[in-house]
């Protein structure tokens, strides 16, 4: 997840990540603080203030306190404001079924709703793109 937040920060978005529950939210602040000793990847939550100013704002709510124009959901968050984001990143754990199942469940809910939608697989070699659908 955080090269995917570096990528997405350098090509000009905010982002909102949304997680299953505050601890984990929790966790994840603490992760991208440490993830990398050579890389800054500026980020904040609730917890941390200024949510207007941050360019990552991690929350385990449907809200969009950065105005950002990209939303990362992980552990299975779910929220109706899809259509407020140019772009959305639903993460899941592909060996995981159950996690498998539910993603598979949002893409339906979310091609009925009419989005565009594009299946990414993480490999050894990279992220593989598995499948797409115009909505």
């Amino acid at each position: 997840m955080p090269r995917l937040l570096e990528q997405a920060l350098k090509g000009g978005y905010r982002i909102l990540v949304m997680a299953g529950s505050e601890e984990r939210v929790e966790h994840l602040n603490q992760l991208l603080w440490t993830y990398d000793e050579s890389s800054f990847l500026p980020h904040g939550s609730a917890k941390d203030g200024n949510a207007e100013r941050q360019p990552v704002y991690l929350t385990a709510k449907p809200e969009n306190p950065n105005q950002a124009s990209m939303l990362m959901l992980v552990d299975g968050a779910q929220t109706e404001a899809l259509s407020d984001f140019k772009r959305v990143c639903d993460m899941f754990d592909g060996s995981d079924d159950d996690a498998v199942a539910d993603a598979r469940q949002r893409w339906r809910v979310a091609k009925s709703a009419g989005h565009d939608l594009t299946y990414w697989e993480q490999t050894a070699g990279g992220w593989v793109k598995r499948g797409e659908t115009a909505g």
